[in-house]
This record gives structure tokens, sequence and C-alpha cells, in this order.
């Protein structure tokens, strides 16, 4: 028996949405779910192409009373988040996402949802495959890679699309017009240090869980709970209280995803481990006070591990502590233009020390260039000893308040709602700016359902205003400016 989200309404997307997440979709995993949009377009007898890097294209020729209006390119992106709660035993590259229905939310069991960028991608399925709605000539664009790198987008061939507008539907408020976003650069860090022995150590995994999580860029100015930056806190103030050694850091996951849990395991001298526990215990509760309103579920555990670990020497475990500490995170300029609207930030995302090997990865996201390669600079300055690398830096996309499409947009909104819609640029890294730079003209937009907590296994996605956005669409798609 199918799914219960395969029939709820609008059918055309929420059918496909089923249909996608029964692919494994990981970014860099790409290969099965382009292989299913190629299939999709054959079957429905489009022209269907891609480009070298595994982005899918699939072009719909205009209703017949339509052939006068501009071509639009509609897109979204084929990967998803790959997060699960700790407790939850599930092969992502092998098992479809487990959706179920709560009361007007589509979620998913422990699990990222993938509505973040699947409810995108089923729509433009529906616009494809269905004969009943007028629309211009259609260039659907799926591109690969989004959430690591922006690959797809910075790859993307420069002569497959011949549209005037780009409609993108990665916005997660359905009340919101994107008329532009953050640029962003990927910072990795590297160390790698001789770990010594010392006897008589008894060792403990300690681990702390239960945050919030979320998106890195729409949810930064959240003042969440960051994983990583709360157990170095509190390992900064035990180093100073305790004779401690650590074998191994372990926290947070993907780049894009504020970290949602972070373990070590330590070595100590049997006579202190009471004191040390307590200590602990008194430490963390303070941060759960801290953020109790946005991580009401902070939670901690010890374990005893029998194993025995070589260890940092004091020098360098005190060093990377407080490196860690120095290290930004989470709002770092709010923008000056916009009231509200976080300019530059940076996500201390996921660290590593396993056998001596240190990796830190950091998300750094900006609207402004200067600010971008500002906070690059002071966490190049910071990690000076340190091996460290920018990757994947991709632009902004700056606002155009004189875009035609935007006016459609608004008074297409404003008819169906009765009321303005909220215009407004975001933190994320949406892919316009990236794909304008391959297409200089582009009149770009942004906009989507409301989904809640996407990057964390909270991720929900409204039934109702999936309605709304679905009607939304199709009234647009009647309003295209004319040639």
């Amino acid at each position: 028996m199918k799914n219960k989200v395969f029939s709820l309404e609008p059918n055309l997307i929420w059918k496909n949405f089923y249909n996608l997440n029964s692919i494994p979709r990981a970014s860099k995993k790409e290969e099965r779910i382009i292989q299913f949009m190629i299939d999709f377009g054959i079957k429905l007898g489009l022209e269907t192409k891609t480009d070298s890097i595994g982005n899918v294209i699939i072009v719909k020729p205009a209703t017949t009373n339509m052939l006068d209006k501009k071509t639009v390119i509609i897109q979204s992106h084929l990967d998803m988040v790959h997060e699960k709660n700790n407790d939850l035993v599930f092969d992502f590259d092998n098992s479809g996402i487990e959706m179920y229905v709560d009361n007007d939310w589509v979620k998913a069991k422990g699990t990222t949802l993938g509505a973040d960028n699947g409810l995108g991608v089923a729509a433009i399925m529906g616009l494809l495959e269905s004969d009943e709605i007028e629309h211009p000539k259609i260039e659907a664009l799926f591109t690969i890679d989004e959430e690591t790198g922006m690959t797809g987008a910075l790859m993307l061939d420069n002569k497959m699309l011949n549209g005037d507008i780009l409609l993108n539907l990665d916005t997660e408020e359905d009340d919101e017009i994107g008329i532009g976003c953050a640029g962003g650069v990927d910072i990795t860090i590297k160390n790698s240090y001789k770990l010594v022995n010392i006897a008589d150590l008894f060792f403990l995994d300690i681990n702390i869980s239960g945050m919030s999580g979320g998106h890195s860029g729409m949810e930064i100015h959240k003042n969440l709970a960051n994983s990583n930056k709360i157990l170095n806190s509190i390992l900064i103030e035990l180093n100073n209280l305790f004779p401690m050694h650590l074998a191994e850091i372990s926290g947070g996951g993907l780049r894009n995803a504020i970290p949602r849990e972070s373990s070590i395991i330590v070595g100590i001298s049997k006579d202190i481990i009471k004191d040390f526990e307590n200590n602990f215990v008194s430490i963390f509760l303070n941060y759960k006070n801290i953020f109790k309103s946005t991580d009401p579920n902070m939670n901690y555990s010890f374990k005893k591990n029998s194993n025995y670990f070589k260890v940092l020497d004091s020098k360098s475990q005190t060093s990377l502590l407080q490196l860690i500490d120095k290290c930004p995170n989470g709002v770092y300029k709010m923008s000056k233009d916009i009231e509200g609207l976080v300019e530059t930030s940076n996500n201390l995302a996921n660290i590593k020390l396993i056998d001596g090997r240190l990796i830190i990865k950091c998300l750094t996201r900006s609207s402004v260039e200067s600010s971008k390669l500002e906070l690059k600079n002071i966490i190049a300055s910071i990690f000076k000893e340190y091996s460290i690398n920018f990757s994947g830096d991709y632009p902004g996309w700056q606002p155009n308040p004189n875009s035609q499409i935007l006016k459609v947009l608004v008074d297409v909104y404003e008819k169906l709602n009765n009321s303005k819609p909220n215009v407004a640029a975001c933190h994320a890294g949406l892919e316009c700016g990236i794909i304008g730079s391959h297409y200089p003209g582009l009149d770009m937009i942004s906009f989507g359902p409301t989904i809640r907590g996407a990057h964390s296994p909270d991720e929900r996605a409204s039934i109702s205003s999936t309605k709304k956005f679905w009607d939304f669409l199709i009234e647009i798609l009647k309003n295209i400016p004319n040639k």
C-alpha cells in the first residue's frame, strides 16, 4: 500500500516527492537521481539533456496560447542533506526516506526529509507532466551538489539554456519572495600531532547531543547552540581544573548544518573520575540553562572505554582548545542595507581528531565579498600555524528592486492572498547568483513552500503551504511577460 504522502494534494507535487524520496540522493552521490530525471523526461517525450557535470535540463514547449511569452527557466537542486538522529540505524546509500503525515506536516522518521529542495523538484516534475496547466516555454533545470559546494551551478554549461527569466524554487517561507542571497566559501583546517603514551589513564567517551541544529544560513541568526563550541568551552574549563588528556574528537556533520552533537575520548587518572564527571555536569548544565529557549533537549552521556589510546601532549591540547575557542561562529556582521538580514557568518561545522590527524571544517557566508574575505583572513590568522584551504567559493546574488518578474510575483501574490508578500534577501546560499554569472541578464526570483528545520532530522514541510505554493506557481506562469 502506498504511503499516505503519495495521495496528498496537490497530487502532482506529492506523488513526485514520494517517488523522489524513494531514491537515495546525497550530495556527490547523485548518479541514481540523475538517471531517474533523465528517464522521467524521456518518458514524457520531452527534450532531455545533461551537461558534463550532471545537471539535467528538460524542455517543454509553450502551450499554444502562450507562444509569445518569454521562456522561463524553473530550477531546483536534486541533492539533499543526509542527517539522522544518532540513535537511529539508517543506510542513506541504500534506503529511501521514510515519511509520515502529522496533522499539517510531512515529516521523516528520524532523518532529514529532503523537502529542501525535493518539493521544488517535485513541483517542476508536476508542471512537466501536466496536460492542463497553461505555461510559456519551460526549461526545467535540475542541478546537482547544491548542498556541499554548489558544484552543479558552478560548472553549469554556458550554452545549455536560452531562457529570459529564472524561477528558483528553493525559498522556505511561503510568504517570502527572494531577491538576493549570500555567497560562501568552504574552509578546511588540518594539522597533525605526534601523540604520546601516558601510563595509568582511565578513558571516558563523553557525548553531548540534542541540540536543535538546523540550516547554517537561514537559522544562523537564532543563536542556536553549536555542539562543537559548547563541548570545547567545557573542555577549556576542565583543562584548567584537572590533568586530562584528549585522544579523539568527533563533532558535527555537514558544513551547512549547525552541529547538533559532539563527542570526545579523554583520559584521566582513576582517582579524579568522580570529581571530573561532577564538574563536567555542572558546567554543562550552565550551558543548558543559557540555551534553554533555543535548545531545550540538550543532553550528555558518559561511557567507560576499555581501550587504551595515545593522547595529545599538554601543550598541543591547550593550544588546540584555545584556537577552537577563538574561531568565529555564528553571526559576524548584520547587513547595513537590509534590516534584520545577516550579512556575514561562519559555521564551525565539523571537528575530527583521530590518530593525531585534525580536520576542522567551516562554511563562511556573506552577501558582501569584502566581508567574506575579511572573515576568511581572520580565521586564517587564528590557525596560521596549521594547513588551511579555501574551496568552493561562490558569489552572492545582488538584489534588483526593478526586476520585471518581481513585479509579476508581487501582483500575483497580492491577488491570490489579499496580503503583501515579504520581499527579502536571505543568508542562505541559493544558486541564483552562480547561475546568473553563467547567463548575465537573467531576471531572477526565488520562492517556495514553508519548510521548517531543514538540514536536521526535525525537517518538516507544511501540506497547506505546499498547496498555496502550487497555486502561486501556476498563476505566475499565466502572467509571464511577453517577449
